[in-house]
């Protein structure tokens, strides 16, 4: 015979049988109390009104309980997620990338893109390029770098200073607050 293990109900959520405490406090549905309750009291009050018993805080003592639809409940709570999350904005890391030997026009084009990636809440990665032999001219990279940061300190500022990682130099500029 097989043995059938009993999954713990810790997901489910404590409403009107599940609710296991000797004396809980309860709230109606318009917010007034009804006082410290069993369980089984409490439930048979929200039985009487066609409404569940749901737990609100059970880190108080005793238990708060509150009579209320539990299907609306939830998909209010569902509906106040949704929109918390719809209004965060997380900021992302976009790129410009560029060599050390850049023409005027070409420079100014990567200015207004990390100008308009800073605008939008974005943190830019301002890489320079080496090509062959031209590793040994990281100081007018690091010069260039260093005039981008001065011509975007009105929307950013240095999150961390121009590096050499391999064939690359890279500066990071975060939006200003």
């Amino acid at each position: 015979m097989p043995v059938t293990e009993r999954k713990p109900n810790r997901d489910l959520p404590q409403i009107n049988e599940r609710i296991r405490f000797p004396k809980i406090r309860v709230i109606d549905t318009d917010g007034a109390q009804l006082g410290i309750l069993t369980p089984r009291e409490a439930l048979q009050i929200a039985e009487e009104k066609e409404l569940d018993l749901v737990l609100v805080s059970d880190k108080a003592d005793p238990p708060v309980c509150r009579i209320m639809d539990y299907g609306k409940f939830k998909f209010e709570q569902e509906k106040k997620a949704r929109e918390a999350k719809k209004k965060q904005h997380t900021s992302d890391v976009k790129e410009v990338k560029m060599r050390y030997k850049i023409e005027d026009h070409d420079y100014n084009v990567r200015i207004n893109q990390a100008e308009r990636f800073l605008k939008a809440g974005d943190k830019v990665k301002a890489t320079i390029m080496f090509r062959g032999r031209e590793i040994q001219h990281s100081d007018l990279a690091e010069t260039l770098l260093m005039r981008m940061a001065t011509d975007l300190k009105e929307v950013a500022e240095v999150q961390q200073a121009p590096k050499k990682e391999g064939r690359n130099m890279m500066m990071l500029l975060s939006p200003k607050k």
